[in-house]
């Protein structure tokens, strides 16, 4: 999809990049941040890196790996960083028009309120990248169920597929929504079984081969453990 976008064989190519810029432009921001430039700096060559992103001439002179669209995104900025060591061109740049939004004084407290990392910025990279994804899946999931009506079983059952059930018990999910313990497991494997459909559906649209699925959800809870 990529490749296809930087020659835009396909109107439909372009848009579904920018999409995928939109939900995953926060790592790059934290990568960049790492890489030792300041907020301000940072935001500056954030919006002119998506801003030349989705312009098919720099997309043609980047030589991505294949396979993964975030280990594509990640070159891609390494290669724009590399021709951007002048930083006081950062002064003439921002005003970048760009089709979605970047709300950086979220990305900053969100930097803020992270622990202390020691690794790498691209080990912190992959750590940001499968964050944002599971988050942005958790997103998808809570949106669906609030459509159907199932919002406060979203609520109450979201603890189960996040790793923070902390104490909460399905007899408290039953008690809370009004139904037996038996009725709460089973709409809470429902709810788990569409989590990782989710999750699924979106790691297909950041990488090369739908067979490596499997592979890609192992590396992406590796990051997080890492």
């Amino acid at each position: 999809m990529v490749l296809a976008a930087a020659h835009r064989s396909s109107a439909d190519c372009g848009a579904a990049l920018e999409k995928l810029c939109g939900t995953y432009w926060y790592p790059i921001y934290a990568y960049i941040r790492r890489r030792g430039h300041n907020a301000h700096e940072a935001q500056d060559l954030t919006q002119e890196f998506f801003a030349r992103l989705l312009q098919k001439d720099f997309l043609r002179g980047v030589a991505p790996e294949k396979g993964k669209f975030r280990a594509f995104l990640l070159a891609a900025c390494k290669h724009f960083l590399s021709n951007e060591r002048d930083r006081r061109r950062a002064k003439k740049r921002g005003g970048q028009r760009l089709g979605f939004s970047l709300d950086f004084i979220t990305a900053e407290k969100r930097i803020g309120s992270e622990p202390a990392d020691p690794s790498t910025p691209e080990k912190h990279f992959e750590r940001c990248w499968a964050f944002t994804l599971l988050n942005h899946v958790l997103d998808r999931l809570e949106e669906e169920c609030r459509r159907s009506g199932k919002g406060r079983l979203f609520d109450q059952a979201k603890v189960f597929f996040t790793g923070e059930t902390s104490g909460t018990s399905y007899s408290a999910v039953a008690a809370e929504l009004g139904m037996t313990e038996g009725t709460a497991r089973v709409a809470v494997h429902r709810l788990r079984r569409r989590y990782r459909e989710l999750l699924r559906e979106e790691i297909v649209n950041t990488i090369d081969d739908p067979k490596e699925i499997d592979d890609e959800i192992r590396s992406l809870f590796a990051a997080l453990g890492s």
